[in-house]
């Protein structure tokens, strides 16, 4: 079914709409979450999470891009369950993505700054655009990372330093405290 029918679905208040986001983007909400959790039953209750607040977020919001909308929840829901699951003991990977982007991440958060993040990675050349929304978007290990670009594990990582310490530069330049 097409986006935008899906999207009336919930203006509709039909719980059809549910169903039908649930069987076209179930597996592309599950791979995030996998990425981030590494728990498929932690996952798939992350993806049901993210049915239930998609239908008390739409209406009011009208997404543009419903993929996009759904990966955002789902991986809000997902870091939240991470964080709240390991306060005390840390998983590695999701830890140092986290930790990772912290060092360039101003304070507030606001639909500027992500209109201005957003900019940022669309100015990237192919392949960092690729690598940074890899690693900081879908939660890829530098390995993987390295095995799908066929790159040196190391080069991997000192490229997403550079364009990290380049987001911090673009985004002082642009009146965020960092």
């Amino acid at each position: 079914m097409d986006d935008q029918k899906i999207i009336e679905l919930y203006f509709e208040r039909n719980e059809e709409a549910i169903l039908h986001t649930a069987e076209k983007y179930g597996a592309y909400c599950k791979s995030i979450s996998m990425n981030l959790l590494h728990s498929e039953p932690d996952a798939d209750e992350c993806v049901n999470d993210t049915w239930l607040k998609t239908w008390n977020s739409i209406p009011p919001a009208r997404p543009g891009i419903l993929s996009v909308f759904l990966g955002r929840i789902v991986r809000c829901i997902s870091i939240d369950r991470f964080r709240k699951m390991h306060r005390q003991k840390r998983n590695v990977e999701l830890t140092l993505v986290l930790d990772e982007l912290a060092v360039c991440s101003p304070e507030e958060e606001s639909s500027l700054l992500s209109d201005t993040i957003r900019d940022y990675v669309i100015s990237l050349q192919p392949l960092d655009r690729k690598l940074f929304v890899g690693r900081y978007w879908y939660g890829y290990s530098v390995k993987k990372l390295s095995q799908a670009y066929d790159m040196n594990a190391n080069a991997v990582s000192q490229r997403l330093y550079r364009i990290r310490e380049h987001l911090r530069v673009y985004l002082s330049e642009r009146g965020y405290e960092i």
